[in-house]
C-alpha cells in the first residue's frame, strides 16, 4: 500500500501540443510558440491538480461520465502518462513508470478473467508470476478466497461463473498480492445485477475494514459512492469540486454542481441580490449560515435541501411566496413542487404533514440550513 500524491497534475488529449515547462507550449515540430495555456472544461481533460490519497483510505471518484475520473485513475496506474505535474508513490516520482513497475491491481467495468483456468488459478497466477512457492501460493489464495466467499468455487473453471462471481475473482488478483500500491476500480459493478450490486458493496466495506487496503473506486452513481468510500472525490468537467465524506457533501456542498449531483432530488437553487448587507430575493430578506459579504459583481444563489423547507401560511423573513403546482405521495413522504416566477423547488415534507393544495404559499427557509453561494461556489 502507498500514499499516493498528484503535485500540479493535469492532462490534455491534444497531441499537438504539450508544456516546455517554461510557461509556453511546443507544437508537434517542436518549435515553441506562446499559446494560452488550456483551462478546466476546454482542453484539459483534467484540470490541474494537487491532491493526495492517504495509504489504506477508501476513496470514491464520483461525477457524470466524461468528467475526467477514468482519465485520473489511469494517470494513478500509468496507463497514461500525464502532460504535466508529477505522480508521487510514498513521495517517490513514477510519473514516467509503466503500469507494471507501480504495483498497481485494477478492476474494470466487465470482469476480466482467465475462463480456461480455474477460480484458484486465476488468484495464483499474480503469485506465480513473483517466484511463490506452491505451499506459500496455496495458503495466500485460500486465505483470499475464504474473505471473498469463494472457497467452494476453487476448483470450477471460470467461464461457468456469474459475472459477480467473476468480479470477485478480479478483485481476488488484487487482493492476493500483499504488496499491492492500491486497488483501482473503474465502475466494476456496471454489468451486475441490482441486489448484487449492494452484497458486493458491502463486501467491499468488509474486505476494507478487514484489510485496509488502499482502495479507490470510480463512478457516476452517489448511491454507490456513499455507501463504499469514506471520503468522495466529486468531479464535472476535468475538476475536482469537493472532496469530503458522504456527510460533508450532502450537508455542505462546496459547489452548485455538488448540491445538484448529492441527493434525490437534488439542492434546491435561487437566485439573489445582495442589499443591505443581506441577500434578498423578491424583495424577501433571507438570512443565510454565513454573514460574509460576497464579492462584488458576483452571481449569488441561495442553496437548500428540499427537506429543510418548511410550508407556512404567513410572509416574512426568509419566506418566500410560491406556487404549488402538485404533490406526491410516496408513502415514507411527501414530495411537494412548488415554483417562484422561472424557479422552481422541491420539497420534501414527512409522512405526517397534511400535505397542502395546489395554490399560493409561503415556503420558509431556515438561516442555518440556507447556503450563499457566489458563482457556483459556497461562501464559507
Amino acid at each position: 500500500m502507498a500514499r499516493i500524491e498528484f503535485v500540479d497534475v493535469a492532462h490534455s488529449y491534444r497531441t499537438d501540443r504539450f508544456d516546455t515547462g517554461d510557461g509556453r507550449r511546443t507544437a508537434g515540430n517542436g518549435k515553441k510558440r506562446d499559446l494560452r495555456p488550456p483551462g478546466a472544461g476546454t482542453e484539459w481533460a483534467l484540470a490541474p491538480m494537487t491532491m493526495s490519497w492517504e495509504n489504506g483510505g477508501a476513496y470514491a471518484l464520483l461525477g457524470p461520465s466524461g468528467c475526467g475520473k477514468t482519465t485520473l485513475l489511469n494517470i494513478i496506474s500509468g496507463l497514461i502518462t500525464p502532460t504535466r505535474g508529477r505522480v508521487l508513490f510514498d513521495g517517490v516520482d513514477v510519473t514516467a513508470l509503466p503500469p507494471q513497475a507501480r504495483n498497481i491491481a485494477q478492476v474494470f467495468q466487465f470482469p476480466v478473467v482467465y475462463d480456461t483456468m480455474s477460480v484458484y488459478d486465476n488468484l495464483a497466477f499474480p503469485l506465480r508470476n513473483r517466484g511463490w512457492s506452491a505451499s506459500q501460493v496455496r495458503t495466500r489464495v485460500e486465505e483470499i478466497a475464504e474473505i471473498l466467499e469463494l472457497p467452494r468455487d476453487l476448483a470450477r473453471k471460470a467461464r461457468g461463473l456469474t459475472a459477480d462471481a467473476k468480479q470477485k475473482i478480479s478483485l481476488g488478483r488484487g487482493l492476493v498480492r500483499p504488496d499491492v500500491a492500491a486497488i483501482l476500480f473503474d465502475e466494476p459493478l456496471t454489468v451486475i445485477d441490482p441486489h448484487l450490486k449492494w452484497l458486493l458493496r458491502r463486501k467491499l466495506r468488509q474486505i476494507h475494514e478487514q484489510l485496509r487496503v488502499s482502495l479507490i473506486y470510480v463512478t457516476h452513481d452517489q448511491t454507490e459512492a456513499m455507501t463504499f468510500a469514506d471520503r468522495i472525490v466529486v468531479m464535472t468537467q476535468g475538476e475536482i469540486v469537493q472532496i469530503g465524506t458522504p456527510q460533508d457533501l450532502y450537508e455542505r456542498p462546496a459547489h452548485r454542481f455538488v448540491g445538484y449531483f448529492i441527493g434525490t432530488p437534488g439542492m434546491n437553487f435561487v437566485d439573489c441580490a445582495w442589499r443591505d448587507g443581506a441577500a434578498c430575493v423578491d424583495n424577501v430578506t433571507v438570512t443565510t449560515d454565513r454573514s460574509a459579504i460576497p464579492p462584488a459583481g458576483a452571481r449569488l444563489s441561495i442553496g437548500i435541501r428540499p427537506e429543510h423547507i418548511e410550508l407556512v401560511d404567513t410572509p416574512g423573513r426568509n419566506r418566500l411566496p410560491v406556487q404549488v403546482l402538485h404533490v406526491q405521495d410516496q408513502g415514507t413522504h411527501t414530495m411537494v413542487y412548488a415554483v417562484l416566477r422561472d424557479t422552481r423547488f422541491a420539497i420534501r415534507l414527512p409522512e405526517q404533514h397534511p400535505p397542502p393544495s395546489p395554490g399560493p404559499i409561503f415556503a420558509h427557509l431556515p438561516p442555518a440550513r440556507c447556503g450563499l453561494y457566489a458563482d457556483e461556489r459556497r461562501i464559507a
